[in-house]
């Protein structure tokens, strides 16, 4: 295989300046772009500065580079986004799993004992970000994820063998109806929760990323209401609700889960600060 004349160090600086005007951090998004081509890490290429580039590698790191200009999420051209220490491969038919969702994760993990054994749902499960974290985290619990897409429970499936685990089930279907006659003691979802008019769908990543699996109606809580009038029918007795939404929704989330029944009403915020998720138990 041909050498080129580039170096580690030099693609990264000559393809930082083609992202600089598109990137806030155009030497890190290189530099993970570059790791990947090399089938490394950054640290590699630190250690390796002065390691030529194969001209078949120069040329992949550049088409990289193009996707990356013309606005692809990272993600999606390396096939991979890390959540909760795990790699997990996505795809254009799945949304890109984000740090603000491991608060979902966190808070529930809160209230299952390290040594139940527990059925749990994770609803619109995508890649399996959330049911895999939960799976990893609580051996004992039993996991079902649950996708309208198939082929976002295709991915599912295929992470959740990748990292070997074999508490989950999965089945397809629209929120709780995928559900059947399940009882569980824990219901999770990251539904879609931007209004459909919202300017932030046609920026950044969200233009990649699947329209149905991003915006609901009615302000953006149509799916958020439908799931808090539907979970109660598929929760023991005392069962929990956790449900992810947009930073201005800390007030009407909890509105839709007392007018649902729910008690124990709490809302907490990422760490960015946003309200972020909103829970509560069900025991009427």
């Amino acid at each position: 295989m041909t050498n080129s004349q580039i170096t580690i160090q030099q693609a990264v600086c000559n393809c930082q300046q083609r992202l600089i005007e598109n990137s806030d951090s155009p030497q890190l998004e290189v530099e993970v772009l570059l790791a990947h081509v090399l089938q490394s890490n950054r640290t590699y290429l630190r250690t390796w500065p002065e390691k030529l580039l194969t001209t078949q590698q120069l040329a992949q790191l550049e088409g990289f580079i193009e996707r990356r200009n013309n606005g692809e999420p990272i993600a999606y051209i390396t096939g991979e986004r890390e959540f909760w220490g795990m790699s997990l491969h996505v795809s254009p038919d799945t949304l890109i799993p984000r740090p603000e969702t491991e608060t979902l994760v966190e808070l529930a993990l809160e209230r299952i004992p390290r040594d139940a054994e527990w059925q749990i749902a994770d609803l619109g499960t995508g890649s399996g970000a959330i049911a895999l974290a939960i799976a990893r985290e609580r051996p004992r619990c039993l996991v079902l994820a649950t996708d309208i897409s198939p082929a976002a429970l295709a991915m599912a499936r295929h992470n959740a063998t990748r990292l070997g685990l074999d508490n989950l089930r999965f089945a397809d279907g629209a929120w709780c109806t995928a559900l059947g006659n399940e009882r569980l003691e824990m219901i999770l979802s990251n539904p879609p929760y931007v209004a459909p008019g919202d300017p932030h769908l046609q920026q950044g990543d969200l233009r990649f990323e699947p329209p149905a699996a991003l915006a609901s109606a009615d302000n953006g809580l149509a799916d958020i209401r439908q799931i808090c009038q539907t979970a109660h029918q598929h929760l023991r007795e005392p069962g929990w609700l956790l449900l992810e939404h947009g930073y201005d929704q800390g007030a009407a989330v909890p509105a839709l889960l007392r007018e649902a029944g729910y008690r124990d009403i709490l809302t907490v915020q990422d760490f960015a600060g946003q309200e972020r998720v909103s829970l509560g138990a069900w025991r009427p």
